[in-house]
Order: structure tokens, then C-alpha cells, then sequence
């Protein structure tokens, strides 16, 4: 289990605990084991509409109560990761620090950032190839020149 601290709110412990609990492997088997006995006790209640309605509620309660939980553990690992992040960007001279923000910029402002690093990728893919190139052919060669023959 991961370390809660002393200075953590109850609500982010609770949501902490329980998290860790609902991804441990003994968690599934529990829950498995409960739908087992309950398809299993199908027969002895005649697989009535109150049969039913037991797994439907708790299944519908847990759930809705697992989601809340989910994005808080999302909401700080994320908040986390952005900090991490922000931390490095800071620490890194020739990094941009107009990205240390992204996070609050609309769609379309972040779709334009995307493009001008896919379009920097592009052409670091392309120099890359390029030097490649140049050292199997050798540098400042022709590559339809014969490989510096005299052509006999």
C-alpha cells in the first residue's frame, strides 16, 4: 500500500486505501466469489425479481461510489505527473517554458502547439535520414555516381 501521510485529508485517504484495496487481486477474487454464491443461490430464491434486484443494487452502488473514487485518484496522480513535469521543464535550459501551462490552454491553442512538434519531429526524422545516408554513401558523394570509380 502506498504511504498516506498525517497531513492528507480524510476523504483522500479513504479514497487512498480504498483504491489501493479495489486493485489488490484479492479484491477480484472477492468480488468474483460473491457472484458465484449469488448465481448459486439462483435456485433456493426460484431466481425471483428480488434475487435479481440484490446483485443489480450492489453492483449499481459500488460502482457509482468506485467512480468518484477513480477520478479522485486520477485528479492527483494527474496533478502530480503536472508537477513532475513542470519541475523538469523548469530545470532544463532549452526547454520552453510557455509549456509549463498547457494544461490550461484551449483545444485549438493545443492542437497548435501539437502540430509545430509533430512538424519538429518531421524534420528531425528527415536530418536523421539524411545523416544516415550520408554515412553509408559516404559524405559529398553523388549517390548515383558508381562509388568513386572512373567508370572502368
Amino acid at each position: 500500500m502506498s504511504h498516506i501521510g498525517k497531513n492528507t485529508g480524510l476523504f483522500t485517504r479513504i479514497a487512498k486505501s480504498v483504491s489501493s484495496a479495489a486493485g489488490h487481486p484479492a479484491t477480484f477474487i472477492a468480488a468474483v466469489a460473491i457472484v458465484v454464491i449469488w448465481a448459486a443461490s439462483g435456485p433456493v430464491f426460484k431466481f425471483g425479481d428480488t434475487w435479481q434486484l440484490v446483485i443489480n443494487t450492489g453492483t449499481t452502488i459500488i460502482t457509482f461510489l468506485m467512480v468518484f473514487l477513480i477520478q479522485n485518484s486520477q485528479n492527483r496522480d494527474t496533478e502530480s505527473m503536472q508537477i513532475k513535469l513542470d519541475e523538469l521543464i523548469c530545470v532544463v535550459k532549452e526547454a520552453n517554458d510557455a509549456l509549463l501551462d498547457l494544461e490550461e490552454l484551449d483545444q485549438k491553442e493545443i492542437d497548435r502547439i501539437r502540430q509545430c512538434f509533430i512538424a519538429k519531429a518531421r524534420r528531425s526524422h528527415e536530418s536523421r535520414d539524411r545523416d544516415a545516408n550520408d554515412a553509408i554513401m559516404g559524405e559529398g558523394q553523388d549517390p548515383q555516381s558508381p562509388g568513386g570509380n572512373d567508370g572502368h
